[in-house]
């Protein structure tokens, strides 16, 4: 497949590209890359430049590159040796178009997104979902504990409430993501030692939560229908779990339901003692 004009658009794009390892070799009008050895930081490890970094989207075969930059501004999207599809079909996307095929929880969407992409705003989204949860926790407690005092006011400018429920959300969190580990480590002791692999699942992880945002139109709206549409929001979220892990671990879809049920039944029982602490005191 041949395109004319600039590079893919898309700011999934693996930012430190193996390319950039590699030396332009120019015949004919031609520019091609070829690799050399070396290494490059991708999931916060030093990864070898031949072991190919990218992954076909349709059938997870390694592949060295996206695409091949040519002269007079070529782009060849690379072609997979074993299925014959383009690795990569999102490299040319509309992000538009890449987030509505992730919501729709497509495995080619999570194999762009988490294997052949350089997203590195997973702790800025899981800050910022963290507060959203926070805030409709918090703002749901208030609604149980109205009150008409006038100075009420400066209660609120000083909500110690809020910060409780941040630190309950991000305590659920490290309950649910240490659940998954723990079941990872009982089961692929050799994926789960190796750093980068390590690195590359909490990513995806965090990545894959971005459901969470989902209830700012809960908080906005404050629809009388809202413990029904949070429940959905964490089936949703949980989906999306499954989804990365089965795209990281290429695995089976019955084996990434099994991780995930695992970390949520450690997420839920995390949240019952606290709970339970909360009401004996």
């Amino acid at each position: 497949m041949m395109l004319r004009g600039a590079a893919p658009s898309s700011p999934f794009r693996f930012g430190a590209r193996a390319g950039n390892q590699a030396a332009g070799v120019e015949g004919e009008g031609v520019t091609e890359r070829v690799l050399r050895p070396g290494s490059f930081k991708r999931w916060g490890c030093l990864v070898d430049v031949m072991a190919a970094p990218y992954r076909c989207v349709e059938c997870n075969e390694e592949a060295l590159e996206l695409h091949r930059d040519y002269s007079h501004s070529i782009i060849k999207i690379t072609i997979c040796k074993s299925c014959q599809k383009p690795v990569d079909k999102y490299v040319e996307y509309d992000p538009v178009i890449i987030l509505i095929d992730a919501i729709l929880c497509k495995v080619q969407a999570y194999r762009h997104i988490i294997l052949n992409a350089n997203i590195n705003i997973h702790w800025k989204l899981c800050i910022f979902c963290l507060l959203c949860e926070a805030y409709l926790r918090w703002s749901h407690l208030q609604d149980s504990q109205q009150t008409v005092d006038p100075t009420d006011i400066i209660r609120y400018a000083k909500e110690w409430d809020f910060y409780l429920m941040f630190g309950l959300a991000s305590l659920e969190l490290t309950a649910f993501l240490s659940g998954v580990f723990f079941f990872l480590w009982l089961t692929k002791q050799e994926f789960i030692q190796k750093k980068s692999n390590l690195n590359m699942l909490l990513i995806a992880l965090l990545l894959s939560g971005y459901g969470k945002l989902l209830v700012i139109p809960v908080v906005i709206w404050e629809h009388d229908d809202s413990p029904l549409y949070i429940n959905l929001i964490k089936f949703f979220v949980l989906a999306s779990n499954a989804q990365a892990v089965r795209v990281v671990l290429n695995s089976s879809r019955k084996f990434a339901l099994s991780v995930i049920s695992v970390g949520w039944m450690v997420e839920r029982f995390t949240a019952y003692i606290f709970q339970h602490l909360k009401w004996s005191t």
